[in-house]
């Protein structure tokens, strides 16, 4: 089972500020599991870091997933990174403008990122900038727009008997 490991959390905030200072945005426990903000600008060195750091050695992505905010117009990713030697997970999260939502990809530093990130762009449109092959996964290929997008229309915008205000918007 996983526990929490306070000291092990320690040492990964104090290698990150270390190597990259004002551009680790947050760190705070939720839900049980490190959370670290950073800069969309370092995600990938970051991402580097964790995976090669000796006392680190975060060398399993257990999952890579797309988020959006509305409210602020900016997509984020979330990657959840497991530690197996020491049993010890951190998530990473990383924010991008809608306008210009690109990403480099974590499938150079993790195989298994590769279809995560397809599904990423599938349903959010976050483009991961030197994968392999990002096409749609799930969706029809001549889809338009991204139904996992808060903005996506949820019901047929030419029936008259119901309105998105039915669920939440």
């Amino acid at each position: 089972m996983f526990q929490l490991k306070p000291e092990r959390n320690k040492l990964v905030i104090t290698k990150l500020t270390a190597q990259f200072g004002e551009a680790v945005l947050s760190c705070e426990t939720l839900s049980d599991m490190l959370t670290i903000s950073v800069s969309d600008t370092i995600i990938h060195d970051a991402l580097l870091l964790l995976r090669d750091d000796s006392e680190l050695q975060f060398n399993f992505l257990t999952t890579l997933c797309g988020m959006h905010y509305p409210d602020t117009r900016q997509l984020g990713v979330v990657y959840h990174l497991h530690n197996m030697t020491d049993n010890h997970r951190i998530r990473i999260k990383t924010a991008i403008p809608e306008s210009d939502p690109k990403l480099p990809t974590a499938s150079d530093i993790w195989p298994s990122a590769n279809w995560q990130e397809r599904e990423t762009y599938d349903f959010y449109g976050i483009l991961f900038e030197g994968h392999p092959n990002l096409v749609r996964i799930l969706n029809v290929d001549d889809m338009v727009g991204f139904p996992l997008r808060k903005d996506f229309p949820l019901e047929d915008q030419t029936r008259e008997d119901k309105d998105d205000s039915m669920f939440g918007r």
